[in-house]
């Protein structure tokens, strides 16, 4: 049986697919950039930032964390072509709110020692300050071997209170 969300989907894909015209559109993106940012739903990448269907790669994850995402980041550039990450935290992110130990004491209470236990060494990546982490990671990812050094990077936050960017680096 089919959840209400899975029926929304269902509907609100066959509305789509009937007006669907952008199928013809090339595997590397258009543009040769992509975008990483949190996968928070107040975040609309496409109408925040002007990215329409084919221009470019949309990596979310918790935080934006570019850690997190360096797998797909390499996939992109070497298979995909992509030559400028955009990187963009946002303000009131909710790993702002927690630290390690807080994130692993949950799992504990809510999932039990086998689940603790899995993630026992698993770094959550949680965010103290905003700016530095938009800066620490972009410094992580122009040091990093596995991005080429020509790749354009570059470090913003986006505003959810007023839907406005603003650079870092």
């Amino acid at each position: 049986m089919a959840s209400p969300i899975q029926e929304n989907l269902v509907s609100k894909n066959a509305e789509y697919a009937s007006k669907f015209t952008k199928g013809d559109l090339a595997l590397p993106p258009a543009k040769h950039y992509l975008v990483l940012t949190c996968m928070d739903a107040r975040i609309d990448p496409a109408a925040a930032f002007g990215i329409d269907l084919g221009d470019a790669h949309v990596i979310r994850n918790a935080g934006g964390s570019a850690r997190d995402a360096l797998r797909s980041i390499i996939i992109s550039q070497q298979l995909l072509g992509t030559k400028e990450i955009i990187l963009i935290k946002h303000t009131g992110c909710g790993m702002l709110t927690f630290s390690n130990e807080d994130a692993h004491g949950l799992v504990k209470k809510n999932l039990g020692p086998s689940a603790a236990a899995e993630i026992a060494t698993l770094d959550f990546l949680p965010i103290k300050n905003l700016d530095d982490a938009v800066k620490g990671d972009v410094e992580y990812l122009k040091r990093s071997a596995a991005v080429p050094e020509d790749v354009i990077i570059s470090g913003w936050v986006y505003e959810v209170e007023t839907g406005k960017v603003r650079r870092i680096v």
